[in-house]
């Protein structure tokens, strides 16, 4: 209990309606994945703030981007260069294989976890330059199917994936949750919170388009759930959204992760760190990998503004609740929930 899954058997999401496209096999766009992108398709060179998270003032240095950017990269993590590696070589291997084996693991309208479109996808009339892959508990059901007798290595990269990034994420939501001035009775409770649900590991794959521009690879949007740690594999394509300057690229580093506020995080802190909104844009000649990890609570947590002397910008509600709401209103969700 307390999973997104449980959510899902409730309120479906009928992904499973939506299908990726073969993209080995286009030559050119077709019209259902043409978006008007030509006065928004354009970004400035910003440099989202990079910590070292063995540098003493880390946890300044978090919460401060947080506040500021809602989204920063982040080296010295403890998570091996071998290990990411290995996790970009094994969703490479994925989405090479043929679309019907991939299919045979598309994801249900009742499951997160297995192959087939972004869960934004429904919102638009138009289809993006992705597929993706989610790993929600265990992988094993899903990848003996792809590999029936070469499925431990895919499985084995992926769950030690999981336990080296967990640890990262403690650290740096401990960090953010400091810096709120709340009770240690609260940051104990968001913490056990993140702590008894598994983390979902979500692989993307943006292959080359014959003509980028007229693409997109995941629409704006932003995260649900606490914070997302993702690594972009060496390959340019994610911005975020800034007010003052429109959107900003966010050039891979090599060995960093990116982290991000979600949507549950900003509700938590009462707005002061912004949900990060960004969107990915492909490449004409590189096939785009990125995988990331989402920490979220448990969907039976409540959620509230943790500082209690602060008037509450939004209401208080469950996970499952604002869960529910998010799935069925996307970018509309938090206004739906202000006070």
């Amino acid at each position: 209990m307390g999973s997104i899954s449980e959510v899902l058997k409730d309120d479906p999401l009928h992904l499973d309606s939506v299908i990726p496209l073969d993209f080995n096999t286009l030559k050119s766009v077709p019209e259902s994945h043409q978006w008007a992108l030509e006065s928004s398709n354009h970004s400035v060179d910003v440099m989202l703030p990079v910590i070292d998270l063995a540098h003493p003032d880390a946890p300044q240095l978090v919460a401060h981007a947080a506040r500021t950017w809602g989204m920063f990269q982040i080296v010295n993590h403890g998570i091996p260069l071998d290990l990411i590696q290995g996790v970009e070589n094994e969703a490479r291997r994925l989405f090479s294989l043929p679309t019907d084996e991939k299919m045979k693991v598309l994801r249900s309208s009742e499951n997160l976890a297995g192959y087939g479109v972004a869960r934004i996808a429904p919102f638009y009339a138009k289809c993006m330059w992705h597929e993706g892959f989610a790993i929600h508990e265990s992988c094993v059901d899903h990848a003996k199917i792809l590999w029936p007798h070469d499925y431990e290595r895919f499985c084995n990269t992926m769950m030690e994936f999981r336990k080296k990034v967990k640890p990262v994420a403690d650290q740096l939501l401990h960090h953010l949750l400091v810096s709120l001035d709340i009770s240690e009775e609260a940051i104990k409770i968001w913490e056990a919170s993140a702590n008894k649900v598994e983390g979902t590991i979500q692989l993307n794959s943006y292959p080359a388009c014959p003509d980028p521009s007229s693409v997109i690879g995941l629409a704006p949007h932003t995260d649900t759930l606490l914070l997302t740690i993702l690594n972009q594999c060496q390959i340019s394509g994610l911005q975020i959204f800034r007010d003052d300057v429109g959107w900003i690229s966010v050039p891979p580093l090599s060995g960093a992760f990116v982290v991000n506020v979600g949507d549950i995080l900003h509700m938590l802190s009462n707005g002061k760190f912004p949900s990060a909104y960004h969107r990915v844009t492909v490449s004409e000649n590189k096939h785009r990998i990125s995988f990331a990890y989402f920490h979220g609570p448990s969907v039976d947590s409540y959620v509230e503004p943790l500082n209690k002397l602060a008037k509450p910008l939004y209401r208080s509600m469950s996970v499952k609740e604002f869960f529910v709401i998010k799935a069925k209103h996307n970018e509309k969700a938090l206004s739906l929930v202000r006070l």
